[in-house]
């Protein structure tokens, strides 16, 4: 847990430096393909260190990750045999890509909008639309959509509790991550029983 806190500390700093715009660009699109960290990690203490521009950074975060999206998605639709393969095994979900697959055609739209809300790697659901030729139009609207839902509500909370939010995150940081991680691994089991 201390190389959380350490991390933690290390993004706040890094989020008042001139480096951190450019940070979020990097790891919100990137995140969106193969990059093994969300978003969230680089735009919550941003906002937490200028609640003032949370609406901003919260659409860099936005645009920069549905772009991502859109280059996964062409992953998977043209390069999944060379490139895509290889980043669902660097990640480690195999198992859950398979099933993924399967389950798409019949809820594909419902699935990139419940990905881009919850903890569920949207990178997996970005690689896998392309790669079952999801209609590229409802991949963007369903990814705008449920990104800008997760995003600006993060922001809302954020900008409305400012130092409050700021105080609960630091004395909670761990309690927060392992939340998080069960709810990751609640969404990859209810994948599964569907």
């Amino acid at each position: 847990m201390k190389i959380l806190r350490k991390t933690y500390d290390y993004v706040l700093e890094l989020s008042e430096t001139k480096y951190a715009m450019a940070t979020l660009l990097f790891v919100s699109f990137f995140g969106s393909i193969f990059f093994p960290f969300p978003t969230e990690i680089i735009m919550i203490p941003m906002i937490l260190a200028r609640p003032s521009k949370a609406l901003s950074i919260s659409s860099i975060a936005l645009i920069s990750s549905v772009l991502g999206g859109m280059a996964g998605y062409y992953v998977g639709a043209f390069f999944f045999d060379t490139i895509g393969k290889s980043i669902i095994n660097m990640l480690g979900y195999n198992e859950m890509f398979g099933e993924f697959s399967a389950l798409y055609t019949k809820w594909g739209y419902w699935f990139v909008f419940a990905g881009g809300l919850t903890p569920f790697p949207y990178k997996v659901i970005c690689i896998a639309s392309g790669l079952v030729k999801m209609n590229f139009p409802l991949f963007i609207i369903a990814s705008v959509v449920s990104r800008a839902i997760r995003y600006y509500f993060i922001a809302f909370l954020l900008n409305k509790y400012g130092e409050d939010a700021k105080h609960f995150i630091e004395k909670h940081l761990e309690l927060l991550t392992i939340v998080a991680f069960v709810l990751l691994f609640m969404a990859v089991y209810f994948v599964k029983l569907i």
